[in-house]
């Protein structure tokens, strides 16, 4: 969920007289709204979410909101236009959007036989629009109200957009749009780093993303996130970073330091969806609300917490369970192109094989009928010694 400032209240755009303001209930600590979420590399939006964020502003009235109000609630359709729109993470994700049509332009225009593929740029701003959503529409709106509503942001957050972006090919595109010399003294360096080496182990990237989803939901740290908004932002990024490293290795598009076949993908996603399963079990079956903050929530509406707590589980374990399920199918068959092409690559090393031996059969026989007095006229290879005698 978006946070702003101490003294700059939450401006939801919306259209005048169709909900009323929201602004959280946290006391702000002072840093910069979302800063810890655009702060990391893996932030950005589509430019046509941008856009509309921006026609949005232009057009709706803005309310200001008043501290300790909790989330009106939901009337239909009005609260499908209540999105938020802060420009200190809109405009930098506008700008990183920006910057990608513009790397691919770039790489089309100087390697016209070899462009970025238009799946990867589609795959990668989708991506990237699923951020959008997770962070500025009525997800976020209503993320500290309903528990249900905060389960589908960490969703977003780490089985939507990761896998997405990693379709695209960032690192892949910025090998290629850097200058030689920036690639050779920055980009290259951090690849092969030690820390990235270390982080980026399929291993270690597993763990790092099952441990930050038990952790962050059976520890302090999910209620402290309710209360404090720069926890709450590192809470994403957390996410967002673990599901980066865990859904990298999984596509495999991009240079990496560790590369597994393709049967190992499989099982490596596949091993995910118990641990999912067990995580969104123990939240379905807890027989009491496991957050204060939620449980002390005194809305008017909606479920109760107990029942907002298993809505949220459920959701956990079907949402969960089915993007894995999607991803191991996509993964299989991923496996079978590959092998497809490595037997269409081995038939013709093959064929080029053979027609090099035909090819020096002929030569042989050639030279074999200029040397001999009678020539050879045979229809084959020409005799050797061994049949002569």
């Amino acid at each position: 969920m978006c946070r702003v400032p101490a003294g700059r209240p939450r401006v939801p755009i919306v259209i005048r007289g169709t909900m009323q303001p929201m602004v959280p209930r946290r006391t702000a600590r002072g840093h910069t709204a979302g800063s810890g979420v655009f702060g990391s590399s893996l932030i950005a939006s589509s430019g046509a979410a941008a856009l509309l964020g921006l026609t949005w502003l232009a057009v709706a009235s803005p309310v200001l909101a008043h501290a300790g109000q909790i989330a009106p609630e939901p009337s239909y359709p009005q609260v499908l236009l209540a999105w938020s729109f802060d420009p200190t993470i809109q405009v930098p994700l506008l700008l990183a959007a920006l910057g990608w049509i513009w790397a691919v332009r770039r790489v089309d225009r100087f390697h016209p036989a070899s462009p970025v593929p238009f799946a990867r740029t589609v795959a990668f701003l989708g991506g990237l629009a699923v951020i959008e959503v997770a962070l500025q529409s009525p997800i976020a709106l209503y993320d500290d109200t309903l528990f249900a509503a905060h389960m589908v942001q960490h969703v977003m957050l780490t089985l939507f957009a990761p896998p997405l972006i990693a379709l695209g090919g960032p690192v892949t595109l910025l090998l290629r749009v850097a200058r030689p010399d920036l690639r050779r003294r920055l980009i290259l360096p951090v690849l092969h780093s030690r820390v990235f080496r270390a982080v980026s182990h399929p291993v270690v990237a597993w763990v790092l993303f099952a441990g930050t989803m038990w952790a962050t939901h059976f520890s302090p740290i999910f209620e402290q996130a309710l209360q404090d908004d720069l926890v709450h932002d590192l809470e994403h990024v957390a996410y967002l970073v673990t599901g980066m490293l865990f859904w990298w290795p999984a596509v495999g598009l991009d240079p990496s330091p560790w590369r597994i076949p393709h049967p190992l993908r499989v099982l490596y996603v596949f091993l995910q969806m118990p641990q999912n399963t067990f995580l969104a079990l123990a939240i379905y079956s807890a027989s009491a609300p496991l957050y204060p903050t939620y449980a002390n929530m005194q809305r008017g509406w909606g479920p109760s917490p107990l029942a907002d707590q298993q809505l949220a589980g459920g959701l956990m374990w079907v949402i969960g369970d089915l993007t894995f399920l999607v991803g191991i199918l996509a993964l299989v068959v991923a496996w079978m192109r590959a092998d497809e092409r490595a037997g269409a690559r081995h038939d013709a090393r093959l064929d080029a094989e053979r027609a090099e031996i035909h090819a020096r059969e002929l030569r042989l026989a050639e030279r074999l009928a200029r040397e001999s007095p009678s020539g050879w006229r045979g229809g084959g290879p020409p005799p050797t010694s061994e049949h002569k005698k």
